[in-house]
């Protein structure tokens, strides 16, 4: 079953973890089609109408993206804003266009693991601070799933870990 990995990420050329994992994904057309925000829509103006067609294709969807000021980067909440509208994806007489399909996360973050914990820097779990994203999909009644992150690209990034990242997130959107 092929799975759609919409992509937000504003310098994309410029970027180490999600631009090497767009690289690997790009080899396996038959497995994953990438759809990136950000290159479809220079301007920022989605085409709402599009998105949706798109979305309803898959029953897999990824959300890739770097996640810093704890939540996405800005074109995802404007495609959250403006795809998931009321008569398509939630509401009494939608359908609820998203209900049953399998949605996750895949978000690459600047400091290590253990500074997302109660007691560290920013005092809360990851999970905690992502479930905005698990009550948006429950709401619409998708089948949220656990998130892929990869840690410590901003102090810790070796050759051999952004290759074990890119292993890592096959091997997690292949059993996702």
């Amino acid at each position: 079953m092929k799975t759609l990995i919409i992509i937000t990420h504003p310098d994309i050329n410029h970027s180490v973890v999600n631009k090497r994992w767009m690289e690997e994904l790009k080899k396996y057309p038959g497995e994953f089609r990438l759809h990136h925000l950000d290159t479809t829509y220079p301007d920022g103006i989605i085409d709402v109408a599009s998105e949706q067609a798109l979305v309803e294709q898959f029953d897999r969807i990824i959300f890739q993206f770097p996640y810093y000021w704890f939540y996405a980067p800005p074109m995802l909440k404007k495609w959250f804003d403006e795809v998931l509208l009321h008569g398509w994806a939630y509401g009494s007489k939608s359908g609820y266009k998203l209900q049953g399909k399998k949605i996750a996360l895949a978000m690459s973050l600047g400091v290590e693991e253990e500074e997302y914990a109660p007691g560290a820097r920013y005092r809360y779990s990851l999970k905690t601070l992502t479930a905005p994203f698990e009550l948006t999909f429950d709401y619409v009644k998708a089948d949220y799933r656990p998130f892929f992150a990869f840690y410590g690209l901003e102090y810790n990034l070796s050759d051999e870990r952004l290759e074990q990242s890119v292993v890592d997130y096959l091997a997690y959107l292949r059993e996702f």
